[in-house]
């Protein structure tokens, strides 16, 4: 990296707080941290047991159940039987949930738009290749054994 470059912490700082301001800019259902992040889970990978779905967000499964319940009253959620196992059960987002998966999606998107529009033009290009740059960087550690 550059000496003159921004310093790692610095670089660690600017990741939390656009995070924190387009996590924060996603209103649509009210949901919490973990509601949104399950919620969008499973808008994007489809349906998971409720232990798989746990292990994927880091809580237990106890913790998720609990989520799950809560999702489900809501009507964002449903527990339906796995067909390749009768005994288990799958979580699945339900319609209303994925209406709310893609407003909260549209919402943190308008939100990095705007963010990216007050950017120089050299920035701006900047960030449309560093971004899908480090995406792929996760990817890729993800598929190493």
């Amino acid at each position: 990296m550059d000496s003159a470059g921004p310093a790692p912490d610095d670089l660690m700082l600017s990741v939390e707080q656009l995070v924190r301001h387009v996590r924060h800019s996603a209103t649509a259902g009210g949901l919490s941290t973990a509601a949104s992040s399950a919620l969008g889970r499973l808008g994007r990978e489809g349906p998971q047991r409720l232990s798989e779905l746990a292990r994927a967000e880091g809580v237990s499964q106890p913790n998720m159940t609990q989520l799950v319940t809560r999702m489900e009253r809501a009507g964002l959620v449903r527990r339906t039987a796995d067909s390749s196992d009768g005994r288990g059960v799958l979580v699945e987002a339900t319609a209303a949930g994925l209406d709310v998966f893609r407003q909260r999606r549209a919402e943190r998107t308008e939100a990095l738009r705007e963010l990216i529009e007050e950017l120089t033009e050299e920035e701006q290009h900047a960030v449309q290749l560093a971004l899908p740059a480090l995406a792929r960087a996760i990817a890729d550690r993800r598929e190493r054994p």
